[in-house]
């Protein structure tokens, strides 16, 4: 009997399309019923790259090479799921298997999966299209009943595969042609660029700029208290005959740049007596409109600072395992017109419920759900409508989780209820011809609003104190209050968002970003890692919840803007490219003309870099506050150089793949030597970490502290220092310098032994104390290091080897890796982040092989990042555990029970320390 395979984005999606159809029986690698096969992908299973007959093997980091654009791109492997690969090729082969149905996420990346997989099959067996918009049951069920034909989805598929091929083309020459040109006065200088990643630091460069090339300016205002007969109010001086200047943005009616002129009124208005004059109107505000990824990813960065990667993360659980909301990766903050039927039956699940019943049912009662072109409307949704709540009720939700769902829900009420009602008071107190302004708002009718909590306030209890038609009042106190003008404020991920859906614009009003929701940076689903990638290259660091931009990032921008390659940093003209995107996705771009202008954008990109006349950049560099080592003259930034004005001193900007700041030149210009500084490295790659100092001929070294600089270099003077153990090589004394654990012996032109550690192995920090450890007992407690190779987080011991080296020593593991073993990590705790809600049984932060970790009884969960050991939260840590376990649960015997490994035990790992 003829069957058809269904090809799911993920295990987990496999299985809940096995419990919704039933009847599925679990083999040992996929699921099988009567009609289907059944299996998932693991996400991305290929990559592109260029055909093998094509490669470079030997300067590809030249301009030899470039462009590089393959005749077509090839389809390769990735390594690590390649078994899951190598499965589905083999259940697309079988003969019994006459159809396949594409269940991959619903969108451009899913459709990219599931069409890659394909093509690599060379399969030519018929497609149909699982769309869901909700992962209930009932969802699924509908789903299978309405499967999109091939022919119908040909536009997203073009689109998703012109989407990763212009990324290629885009990030691979970009990054080759600046990597060239920053590499030409020797070195290798890696400059990483992206289709959208560039422009997206544009913006956050472009606003760093006006940061510090602001200019406070002085301003002073003029505030009175007047006393009526109903009692006390203030009142601001303000400019009657004001119109805002297109030149100056810092012009405010009430602002007057003179201190004279503020005394002057208000030694005018002293003691003088008031006229007032009133005017009341109502005003109304709409609920906001339902959320789309972005909107929700601003609020929950605003309301509780999550992450972007963290409500997505949030989000994608809510829809994909807990099956409580709408698929979350959407730009649509509108549902269909035929929806009103399903939003009912919502409407009535909450109801039912205790925190949202009085809301739902007010809905209901006062039938305010009807047809209304702000939430319904066709026109304003593609393939995925607004994130709203579904049937299913809510269960075992972690603490975070509960936050995003709660916004959702409460969202989804509010837009059916009725504007709230404010009434606006504008007073007018005239003091010898100067009009002082106050302003009242009262809340007359909360609609929205209460459903937030928000309760109308009476009007018998008004915010100001009630005055007479042209009522006398007294001035009892004028003050004149001085102020400065600031500047904008640095981005966060909420307004960073909000800049990347508008294009670099920032758009408040939400019906406006609406219109521009298809000329935006990236996709609701990309933006996230957008951020996170300019991150990990360095480009910004996370400061609190402000991004700032490094050195590195105003490096590259001065570099694009010198090269004159808009294409690479102009958010607009990135934007352009998404639309264009957008509409091959509704069939109106055919995918041949949008690759013809990518490859034509990208041999011009390299054209620029490779047939610049110099090898550096004019922009607008700085004066370092430090005067030259060497002649005391002035010395200035230029692109490359930080080089004194006087004389011949010089000295390069990025040594060994590392930018200097600003301040850290001043410091090694000043005291001759500074750090040590981290992410430096060598020419295999590896991260290092060092002091720079600044030698008697004027050039800059590398300082690791070993005293190691020939004959003429005297040994370090430890008088006053403690020693920290006995050596392992040779029974000296070990001692602490700037970069690095040392014998005594092992400095100085007449050294005797070699044994020196670094203070910083693999960007971990080797505190006094763990050395002290490692040599009275040859072994350190369990750290977390980054691997050189992977760039990935490991945890190891620092031990004392038999020759004298420090090396590392892996965690034994007890179980091995087939179904049912279970790996027992370190056991002592770095902290206990508190209680579980559930059992009330301790939450813990551990140290792991692969990272940190938290910990809940049988259940280990690793961090995603890293770097937030010491910020992780309680909440955090139960949400990472309960998606986990989600992930992890074994099945009770039957259809689903996978079968059981007996444990393993491992060996002990040693391993040399970088």
């Amino acid at each position: 009997m003829a069957k058809r395979l269904i090809i799911a984005e993920k295990p987990s999606v496999a299985a809940d399309i096995a419990r919704a159809l039933g009847g599925f029986t679990r083999r040992d690698d996929h699921f099988e019923s009567e009609k289907y096969v059944l299996s998932s992908a693991i996400g991305h299973l290929l990559e592109i790259g260029m055909p093998d007959e094509e490669q470079v093997k030997r300067g590809k980091w030249t301009f030899t090479h470039l462009p590089a654009i393959p005749s077509k791109f090839a389809l390769w492997p990735l390594e690590k799921t390649e078994p899951r690969l190598k499965l589905l090729l083999r259940l697309m082969k079988r003969k019994d298997v006459s159809e396949l149905i594409n269940a991959c996420d619903a969108g451009r990346e899913g459709e990219l999966i599931f069409r890659y997989i394909v093509q690599y099959a060379k399969t030519s067996k018929p497609i149909k299209r699982l769309w869901l918009q909700s992962m209930t049951p009932g969802a699924i069920q509908d789903g299978f009943a309405k499967l999109r034909s091939d022919e119908a989805m040909r536009p997203l598929a073009d689109a998703a595969v012109c989407r990763s091929e212009s990324d290629w083309l885009v990030g691979i020459n970009g990054t080759r042609a600046m990597t060239a040109f920053n590499s030409k006065s020797g070195g290798f200088q890696l400059t990483t660029v992206g289709r959208v990643q560039t422009p997206t630091l544009a913006i956050l460069v472009e606003r760093e700029e006006k940061i510090r090339g602001f200019k406070s300016r002085d301003y002073w205002e003029v505030l009175a208290t007047f006393r009526a007969a109903g009692g006390n109010y203030d009142g601001r001086w303000f400019d009657e005959k004001f119109r805002k200047p297109e030149d100056d943005p810092d012009a405010r009616a009430e602002r007057l740049w003179e201190e004279a002129k503020a005394r002057a009124v208000a030694a005018k208005c002293e003691g003088q007596p008031g006229t007032v004059s009133e005017e009341s109107k109502p005003s109304s505000q709409s609920p906001p409109l339902l959320y789309d990824l972005t909107s929700l990813q601003r609020e929950a960065n605003g309301r509780f600072g999550f992450s972007a990667r963290t409500t997505l993360s949030l989000a994608q659980a809510l829809y994909e395992r807990h099956k409580v909301l709408t698929y979350p990766r959407t730009d649509a903050r509108a549902l269909p017109e035929d929806y009103l039927p399903t939003v009912k039956a919502t409407l009535e699940a909450l109801k039912q419920t205790n925190a949202y019943a009085a809301f739902a049912g007010q809905v209901l009662k006062a039938k305010w759900l009807k047809p209304n072109k702000r939430i319904f409307d066709n026109a304003k949704i593609s393939d995925h409508f607004a994130i709203i709540p579904t049937l299913q009720k809510p269960r075992s939700l972690t603490e975070a989780e509960a936050k995003l769902y709660d916004l959702v829900v409460k969202r989804f009420l509010a837009v059916f209820y009725p504007p709230a009602e404010y009434l606006l008071t504008t007073r007018i107190t005239r003091v010898a011809g100067e009009p002082f302004k106050t302003e009242g708002k009262v809340l007359v009718s909360a609609g929205w609003l209460a459903v937030y909590g928000k309760e109308a306030q009476s009007t018998e209890e008004p915010m100001l104190a009630k005055v007479l038609p042209n009522e006398k009042v007294a001035t009892d106190e004028i003050r004149v209050v001085a102020n400065q003008t600031k500047p904008p404020a640095r981005f966060n991920e909420a307004t960073l968002l909000s800049a990347m859906e508008g294009a670099g614009k920032t758009i408040e009003d939400d019906e406006l970003r609406e219109a521009m929701r298809e000329k935006g940076l990236g996709t609701p689903a990309t933006r996230a890692q957008i951020i996170e990638g300019l991150i990990h290259e360095k480009y910004v660091l996370r400061d609190g919840r402000e991004l700032t931009p490094t050195a590195k990032a105003f490096s590259l921008m001065t570099l694009l803007h010198g090269l004159g390659v808009p294409e690479l940093f102009s958010p607009e003209l990135t934007a352009e490219w998404e639309f264009k995107l957008a509409q091959m996705e509704h069939g109106k771009l055919k995918r041949e003309q949008f690759m013809r202008e990518i490859i034509r954008m990208t041999k011009h990109i390299v054209s620029q870099a490779k047939h610049h006349e110099s090898d550096t950049i004019p922009g607008d560099f700085a004066t370092l506050s430090s005067r030259c080592p060497k002649c005391g003259g002035e010395v200035h930034e230029n692109y490359k150089k930080f080089q004194c004005q006087s004389c011949d001193f010089g000295m390069w900007k990025i040594i060994a793949g590392r930018q200097l700041e600003i301040p850290e030149a001043e410091a090694l210009l000043t005291d001759r030597a500074v750090g040590p500084l981290e992410g430096f490295r060598s020419k295999l790659g590896r991260p290092f970490a060092a002091r720079l100092r600044l030698n008697d001929a004027y050039e800059v070294q590398f300082d690791f502290g070993d005293g190691d600089g020939g004959s003429g270099v005297e040994a370090p003077d430890f008088t006053g220092q403690d020693p920290l153990g006995v050596c392992p090589k040779c029974g000296g004394r070990v001692f602490e310098l700037p970069a690095a654990y040392v014998c005594e012996r092992a400095v100085g032109p007449e050294k005797t032994c070699d044994f020196r550690s670094g203070r910083i192995i693999l960007q971990r920090p080797i505190e006094r104390e763990h050395m002290q450890k490692l040599l009275s007992s040859g072994k350190t407690d369990l750290l977390n290091f980054v691997s050189a190779r992977t760039r990935r987080p490991f945890a190891a011991y620092l031990v004392r080897q038999p020759d004298g080296k420090v090396g590392f020593e892996f965690e034994a593991k007890e179980g091995g890796k087939g179904r049912g073993g279970r790996s027992v990590r370190g056991a002592s705790a770095l902290r206990v982040l508190g209680p579980h809600p559930k059992d009330k049984q301790p939450v813990e932060l551990h140290a792991g092989r692969y990272g940190p970790y938290v910990k809940h009884g049988g259940v280990n969960a690793t961090l995603p990042d890293k770097d937030r050991v010491d910020a992780v939260t309680l909440g955090e840590a139960v949400a990472l555990l309960a998606a986990k376990s989600g992930k992890t649960r074994s099945a009770k015997p039957g259809k689903f029970a996978p079968k059981t490994a007996k444990p393993a035990g491992k060996p002990t790992q040693r391993k040399r320390a970088a």
